[in-house]
């Protein structure tokens, strides 16, 4: 991932993390070979269950009234029994706070976001989507909303650190419009990565699959659907996300492509796991998406 040297509306772009290393077609990625290896012998502690729940209470009875007994100096507060002199109210806990943002564009069940939240506790972030279908148990430091990413962006300019958006091909209308939001509302220095799948299914078996091949008549019949509603899907299959990224006005934009198998044949574990998950989620996914695009859609 690239980041500016934070010129003047020039956030950076990024599609991947740079860690992440590129499979050449065809060609699995090895293991790593500096794997930590397990201790196959856990040693019993004898810790029981009373003797956590012993802890536990001890811990919470510890936080008696007295240490929220905080001084009050001219409107500020701060802690009863040390010298330290920094207050410790919602006002200056507030600073720390407000320093990053992640924006999760079409956050869907918004495990994105609260990944983000997790990783980055003294960040905030924000994941919209069109359906209310995110879990209610979050982070503190994540929230959701209910909007639609495809009209004006009310929130301030230049506000966001981190823009991620993942798998919306053929749900968008105009892409290089909603770069241009993404842009207009990151900060100067910012990123923006996105994630985005080839829906036409290939073989590295059999090569170049023929016109009546399954993989071929569902991808033709997909773009042929999302065309009709006036959305675009073929970002991914004609690497316009790096050149339309460019045209906004990123700089530093890194387009790296993978291959994901879909089930365990791979001999990488590592691309068998990917594989098996790739599975299953088309499993559980394909006949949702043609019952609106092929019979709402299409007819």
């Amino acid at each position: 991932m690239g980041i500016a040297p934070s010129p003047p509306r020039s956030p950076a772009a990024a599609r991947s993390p740079p860690a992440a290393p590129t499979s050449p077609a065809g060609t699995a990625l090895e293991p790593a070979a500096n794997q930590i290896a397990a201790d196959t012998v856990i040693e019993d502690d004898n810790t029981t269950e009373a003797d956590i729940q012993s802890i536990h209470t001890s811990s919470t009875a510890s936080l008696s009234e007295s240490i929220t007994d905080y001084r009050r100096i001219h409107g500020r507060t701060y802690t009863q029994k040390t010298d330290y002199w920094g207050p410790n109210d919602e006002k200056q806990n507030e600073g720390p706070d407000i320093a990053y943002k992640g924006f999760d564009v079409g956050t869907g069940t918004g495990v994105w976001a609260i990944d983000f939240a997790d990783e980055f506790p003294s960040a905030d972030a924000v994941g919209v989507d069109i359906s209310p279908i995110q879990p209610g148990w979050v982070p503190p430091n994540c929230k959701f909303q209910i909007d639609d990413i495809e009209q004006p962006w009310t929130w301030p300019t230049d506000h966001f650190d981190f823009v991620h958006i993942k798998h919306l091909e053929g749900s968008v209308a105009d892409w290089p419009r909603l770069y241009k939001q993404a842009y207009t509302h990151l900060k100067p220095g910012g990123y923006i990565e996105l994630k985005e799948v080839d829906i036409e299914g290939r073989s590295q078996a059999l090569g170049e699959l023929g016109d009546d091949h399954i993989y071929k008549r569902w991808g033709k019949v997909m773009l042929k659907a999302m065309t009709r509603l006036g959305k675009t899907g073929t970002q991914a299959r004609d690497h316009g996300i790096a050149s339309n990224l460019e045209m906004t006005g990123f700089v530093e934009v890194v387009e790296r492509e993978f291959i994901a198998p879909i089930g365990a044949w791979a001999k990488n574990f590592t691309l068998k796991e990917v594989g098996a998950c790739h599975l299953e989620y088309l499993e559980q996914s394909l006949e949702g998406f043609g019952t609106f695009l092929l019979k709402e859609v299409m007819g």
